[in-house]
């Protein structure tokens, strides 16, 4: 591959091994980061780091214009490590904020840069109650109370931007990650993905895939990933070789 791939939350637990594949695929890749320590150990994986803010619009649209990238890759969070349940209300917060706000914002410079493809990290667990397995058509849970319809109504308004915006906009709605960094070595219920096979799915999307959300989960009966599986060429079983 030649060209640059921009990533917004490169020092993620999805962000460091989709940096590693698309270094080995042979894409440039620049990568952002909050932290001047993180910045050390992207550079340490041959990513050419950016420490900017998403929240920082003007700063952000730099960068992207800076880096004039092919593509731009959406894995912003900010969650505890292991879901700290007495972390989880405040990061629910800023989690909403992001998928909002700093969607906007990236969607915004990305298209004021000419960028031709955006992909962004949504979901697989904000459905609301019915049929299962769950796919990308199913309704997400909106009018939930609390926690849950806050995750679902901000999971919607990043994809609705994505969508929206006049470029290739795709969406993957990944499962409950475990694995590095994660704080779950084992697969969750309700919809799992290896933080490694999530990684993988984006750097399929980069040259393959419609506009479109798809689902990246692994089989256990409550998600269906078959359109990934299908127009991605992804496998759940993925994961990078030592």
């Amino acid at each position: 591959m030649s060209g640059t791939v921009f990533i917004a939350g490169a020092s993620g637990a999805v962000g460091r091994p989709l940096c590693r594949l698309l270094v080995a695929d042979g894409w440039h890749v620049v990568g952002t980061t909050r932290s001047a320590e993180r910045a050390a150990a992207l550079k340490a994986l041959d990513v050419e780091p950016v420490v900017v803010d998403v929240f920082d619009a003007r700063r952000l649209a730099d960068a992207v214009a800076t880096a004039r990238p092919d593509v731009v890759i959406h894995q912003l969070t900010d969650l505890p490590y292991g879901l700290d349940p007495s972390k989880m209300e405040a990061a629910a917060e800023r989690n909403g904020r992001i998928r909002d706000e700093g969607t906007r914002n990236l969607v915004a410079a990305a298209v004021g840069a000419g960028v031709k493809r955006l992909i962004a990290q949504s979901i697989a667990f904000a459905y609301a109650p019915g049929p299962q397995p769950f796919v990308e058509e199913s309704p997400l849970n909106i009018d939930a109370a609390g926690r849950p319809g806050l995750s679902a109504r901000s999971a919607r308004a990043l994809e609705e931007q994505v969508l929206a915006a006049p470029l290739e906009g795709i969406v993957l709605r990944y499962g409950r990650f475990y694995g590095p960094c994660t704080g779950f070595d084992a697969p969750p219920r309700g919809g799992p993905v290896h933080v490694e096979a999530a990684a993988d799915a984006a750097r399929r999307a980069v040259t393959r895939g419609e506009p479109s959300i798809y689902n990246v989960a692994e089989d256990d009966g409550t998600v269906s990933s078959a359109k990934a599986v299908a127009l991605l060429g992804w496998r759940p079983s993925f994961r990078i070789e030592s």
